[in-house]
């Protein structure tokens, strides 16, 4: 049966010849340069065969959600397997007790926030604030090590998981429970990948509850001479916005209401755009490769757009206009697309990125040595910088939770204070699809990213970042959480099957 399993997989699925395999941003941006078959299991037993196979033959492997993924690092540049998890998305096992303060869902390796935020929801539940943008899938999210903006409350995804059940480069599924005193568990809550597939996650559950968002404007000066903690840590979570060429910060920032402060049933959308809207913003952001004006056009236009509430009834879809929003967890934390409207992605509007964290005492130092770049590339060099992101530059943070290769752990040898948590800088750009797609003044990014590794304490987002940008940063990671999290990638994977170029830079191989 598991041989018939395979021998069908592969008919559908292999490719004719290796050729890349994309991100969700389409042909031309790679996850993978050399992908030999992609695979669409939908059970747990077939992906446990497709790496036993793949294991049998020496073939590299690796698992893929639904790509939250900009450059080619997925993968090592070897012929690689893909496996898809997305149709493996079976959710099992509620317990949530009445008046219980927590419970717990079991959910499979291709589950969305989408899927689960819906059925938590409809059974009076939700996964809290362990939170990732969107449609990402939950086991995608911990083994990237992903986050919520929050100082005050578990941000972490991987702080919601109870138990890893993990398929390991003999194909066997091992099971991991939560335990800070256990490297395999230290390890697989930011595993990159490098330990196996998640193929089910045991995750805790609280009662639904509603909350509130708001928003402010700030002057560039309030933040960055101001209590930049004091800002965040209040909230159950919060971030700022950041518009250079406007010198302005938006501070947006929620927390629980009574279920009865609101009749209001708020949905949000950071994403959902109309086709006219994008092709409007794709012409103006185009001509911003030659000229810094249209740049400067595009941040006034995005501010005054991202000032306004970008949130809607869900019952009635009417567009919401004044702050604060009310609605349910998910919804206003994340929410979704709006009907009928589709994603940037969707009308060719393409992006790249830099984050990278750094410990919120630093907040203030960081933020004031990115203003100093982007003044002196117009004092030196004649250059305006703005930002080219609809809702700017994204300052994001996390409550410190304690792994081994996570964005905001703590107690490492760069002598750093990371116990207060972390700020992520998070530098989305507009990638042009006029001339040769650089962008307008394209060497400025690598240059502020290698100025802020080299000055800084700071980790890298493990699918945000160019192969440079992890080369640049391995020397501030902690060697010993790098031997410790090697250690137990051998013990996992001896034949180095999921390998991956991030792996590699690491020197976890």
């Amino acid at each position: 049966m598991a041989f018939r399993i395979l021998a069908l997989s592969a008919l559908v699925a292999k490719l004719s010849y290796a050729e890349p395999y994309n991100t969700f941003d389409g042909p031309g941006f790679p996850a993978c340069n050399d992908a030999i078959a992609v695979h669409n299991p939908s059970t747990v037993d077939e992906m446990i065969n497709l790496v036993r196979n793949a294991a049998a033959n020496g073939t590299p492997v690796r698992a893929s959600g639904k790509g939250h993924m900009w450059y080619d690092t997925m993968c090592s540049d070897n012929a690689t397997v893909i496996i898809r998890t997305e149709n493996v998305n079976k959710i099992s096992d509620f317990s949530l007790e009445e008046g219980a303060t927590d419970g717990s869902v079991m959910i499979e390796a291709g589950v969305t926030f989408f899927q689960i935020a819906e059925y938590l929801h409809e059974r009076g539940a939700s996964v809290g604030y362990t939170l990732v943008n969107w449609n990402i899938t939950l086991a995608g999210s911990v083994a990237m090590g992903a986050h919520r903006s929050s100082l005050r409350e578990d941000s972490m995804v991987a702080a919601g998981a109870l138990e890893l059940h993990v398929i390991d480069g003999n194909g066997d599924l091992k099971v991991i429970k939560r335990d800070n005193g256990d490297d395999e568990w230290l390890a697989a809550s930011t595993s990159l990948g490098l330990l196996g597939v998640i193929a089910r996650m045991k995750f805790k559950i609280y009662p639904d509850f509603k909350v509130y968002a708001e928003q402010k404007t700030l002057s560039e000066k309030e933040v960055l001479e101001g209590d930049i903690y004091g800002l965040i840590a209040p909230y159950a979570t919060a971030n700022l916005w950041w518009w250079p060429h406007m010198h302005k910060f938006h501070q947006r920032y929620y927390d629980r209401v009574p279920t009865n402060t609101s009749d209001q049933e708020g949905f949000q959308s950071t994403f959902s755009v109309t086709e006219v809207e994008a092709g409007a913003a794709s012409a103006l952001l185009n001509a911003g490769k030659y000229l810094a004006t249209s740049n400067m056009l595009s941040e006034n236009i995005f501010f005054d757009l991202w000032s306004k509430p970008n949130f809607r009834e869900k019952t009635t879809n009417e567009e919401i206009t004044e702050w604060p929003v009310y609605g349910w967890n998910y919804d206003v934390l994340i929410g979704g697309l709006y009907p009928g409207y589709g994603t940037e992605w969707d009308y060719g509007l393409r992006g790249l990125t830099l984050e990278l964290a750094f410990p919120v005492t630093q907040a203030n130092a960081v933020l004031n040595r990115v203003r100093k770049a982007f003044d002196d590339e117009f004092w030196q060099n004649g250059k305006y910088m703005t930002s080219t992101y609809r809702s700017g530059i994204n300052i994001k943070f996390g409550k410190p939770y304690f792994d081994l290769l996570g964005q905001v752990t703590y107690d490492t040898a760069d002598g750093a204070d990371w116990n207060k948590g972390a700020m992520m800088f998070d530098f989305p750009t507009f990638k042009p699809s006029v001339g040769d797609g650089l962008r307008y003044n394209e060497p400025f990014y690598p240059k502020l990213a290698k100025t802020l590794i080299e000055e800084f304490p700071c980790r890298p987002h493990w699918t945000k970042n160019t192969r440079e940008v992890f080369q640049w940063s391995k020397g501030n990671l902690d060697a010993d959480h790098l031997a410790r999290f090697k250690a137990v990638r051998q013990k996992f994977d001896p034949k180095g099957i999921f390998k991956s170029v991030v792996g590699e830079i690491l020197e976890l191989y």
